[in-house]
Parts: structure tokens; C-alpha cells; sequence
């Protein structure tokens, strides 16, 4: 198949797209390469990328785009030179306590942008598009596990209101043009080539260098943290799964998580959370080394917890995570020593 990879060059992109050309499939990619986190970083990505689809053959295609989805004209060109069989959108402006001092960088990149997606998807008459949400739609619910039928209509932050939008703007789009989509929650993801914004990146600079380390909440509060492999594993499977109409759908008594529309939505996580406090002994493990804690209260925006229930996606796609906490930290911490030379 040929797949556009929004986003490409970030986290999670990176690794969807060089999955897909492991596996044969052509690839192209959309990221404007933006500053919010180390750039080499995101420059290493690509040049991975070319390195993979360089081993892949002729068969193979890759191709990259460099700019900003919330330029019109580069998707009206990108969608014109390129029929794709599927569309993963994972393009954003991430991170939830930006977007509380930022939050026009997030209209810009998860509004504008994915409505500039779902035209161009629409007018191609692309056969499905997946995109990433987020857990922290959840917002101000406190029941556990959360689930997809739950009300997700109080978020705590600007970040996860405009994930939400995104939710209710491909609803409109599926509805209006049948256009198959299936929205993503993603939890806490970690593992190799991460962001540097995140716990486990900033915990390990920190901890190598002798410095103390920020432990909002006195390290009470838990998360979904789920390893990059499953969630890649997740997300092409979602995506080679063309969403279809719940035949089972009620206006009556309607369900949030689908719709008598081709339209879907999934938590996509671990399933099994873990306290903070633990994630940083992991760590303290891999590193052979004591984190010094300086111990502080909850950050503005924060969900105390966060716990799938991944059940909707185990039945649609089998979805099973296969890698506990302890495992994946150590495997990031492989990578971080060998990518810095640590």
C-alpha cells in the first residue's frame, strides 16, 4: 500500500512510517521539523528513514515533505502527486502545559491542520484516515478504567480540547461524506527515539547528570505508560481495519465510541498503570544509578491517573500489549546511552 505519515519526523510518527517500509509498504511524510523539542533530533529520524526505505528496494517508495499541514496548498499538492491507500494522521502540536502558554501554536497545527486533512481526504476520496487523540480527553472524569463510552466533554487543558474537536470534526466528516475514520487515544507513550519533553527522556538527563529530578504529585499519581511497539503495532492494525457504520447504533441512545456513520474511536494503551513512583525505580534499575526527587505539588492541567480500557480495540484489531514497564524503560535507556554516546 502507499500510506501518507503526518508527522513523520516525531515520536511516534517515526516509528509508524519506518514500520510500514519495513513491511514493504511506500511511504510519505508531512512535517514542518518545528523547534518545540531539539531539532537534530527529528533530523536523526529522517535520515533513519531514508536509511530504511534505502534498504527496501525500488519497490519501495519514500518520500518526504517538509512543511506545515496547516498550509492548504502543500496537502492540495501533496494529495495531487500521490493516491494513498491510507492516511495516518499523527501530525500535532504536542504537549499539554505548552499549549496552557501557547495555546495559538495548537489552533494552528490541530485545528486548521487536521480541517486542511479532512478536506484533502475527503476531495481524494481516501479509503480511511486514523489519527491520533489523546487520553487527556478524559479530563475531569475520575472513573477508572476509562473507557470510550465515558463522556469526554470536560477536559482539563487546551491540548486535549483540541483533541476532542478533532474527534467531533471527523464525526462530521464521516457523517456528511462517508469518510472512514478512526480516532486513536493514545496513553503515555514511551520507549527508543522519544521526546525529550517527556518524563523518562528529561528523568534520564537529569539522573546521569547528578541533578534532581521534578516529582510533580510527590509521585503519587499513576499513568497508562505504553511502549512504542504496541502502540505502532495498534496503530497499523487500526489503519489496515477500514472503519465501517455500527449496525448496532441507537439515536436513541447513542454511543460515543461509533456511530451509524463510518466512524470509530479506540483507547489505545498499556491496560495496566503504573504509579510514578515506580516508573522512576525502572529507571533508577537501568541506569545502575539513585535519582535525587524534588518532591512537588500537582502541575496546573494534570490528571491525577490514568488507566485503558482497551477491551473496543482487543476485539476489533486483537490488540494485545506485550511490553511491561520494566522492559521498555530499559530498552529506552539502550538506546539513550548508545544515541548520546552516554
Amino acid at each position: 500500500m502507499k500510506c501518507l505519515v503526518t508527522g513523520n519526523a516525531g515520536f511516534i510518527g517515526f516509528h509508524v512510517a519506518r514500520t510500514l517500509l519495513e513491511r514493504g509498504d511506500s511511504v510519505v511524510g508531512i512535517d514542518n521539523v518545528n523547534d518545540y523539542y531539539d531539532t537534530s533530533l527529528k533530523e536523526s529520524r529522517l535520515r533513519e528513514l531514508d536509511a530504511v526505505a534505502g534498504k527496501q528496494g525500488a519497490e519501495v517508495e519514500y518520500q518526504f515533505y517538509r512543511g506545515n499541514i496547516a498550509d492548504r496548498a502543500l496537502l492540495d499538492r501533496c494529495f495531487s502527486e500521490h493516491k494513498f491507500d491510507r492516511v495516518i494522521h499523527l501530525a500535532a502540536q504536542a504537549g499539554v502545559r505548552h499549549s496552557i502558554e501557547h495555546p495559538e501554536a495548537y489552533v494552528e497545527s490541530n485545528l486548521i491542520g487536521f480541517a486542511n486533512l479532512l478536506e484533502a481526504c475527503r476531495h481524494a476520496s481516501s479509503p480511511h484516515l486514523t489519527y491520533a487523540s489523546t487520553s487527556s480527553v478524559y479530563g475531569g472524569n475520575t472513573t477508572m478504567p476509562f473507557s470510550e463510552d465515558h463522556s469526554a466533554d470536560h477536559p482539563l487543558q487546551f491540548y486535549a480540547a483540541t483533541k476532542r474537536a478533532n474527534e467531533l470534526m471527523a464525526h462530521s466528516y464521516s457523517h456528511l461524506f462517508r469518510l472512514p475514520t478512526t480516532g486513536l487515544r493514545f496513553f503515555t507513550v514511551y520507549g527508543p527515539w522519544g521526546r525529550p519533553d517527556m518524563a523518562l527522556f528529561k528523568f534520564t538527563q537529569l539522573i546521569l547528570e547528578e541533578k534532581p529530578i521534578p516529582v510533580f504529585n510527590h509521585g503519587h499519581h499513576s499513568r497508562d505508560f505504553t511502549y512504542i511497539d504496541d502502540i505502532v503495532e495498534g496503530v497499523i492494525k487500526s489503519s489496515d481495519q477500514i472503519a465501517t457504520e455500527d449496525s448496532n447504533w441507537s439515536s436513541a441512545a447513542p454511543t460515543p465510541s461509533s456511530s451509524n456513520a463510518p466512524y470509530r474511536i479506540f483507547n489505545i494503551g498499556n491496560g495496566d498503570p503504573a504509579q510514578l513512583s515506580e516508573y522512576i525505580e525502572a529507571l533508577e534499575e537501568a541506569l545502575g544509578k539513585k535519582a535525587i526527587k524534588e518532591l512537588l505539588p500537582m502541575q496546573k492541567g494534570d490528571i491525577p491517573d490514568t488507566h485503558a480500557d482497551t477491551r473496543k480495540l482487543q476485539q476489533a484489531i486483537g490488540y494485545k500489549p506485550g511490553t511491561g514497564v520494566r522492559e521498555g524503560v530499559e530498552n529506552f535507556v539502550e538506546w539513550y546511552r548508545s544515541y548520546y554516546s552516554v
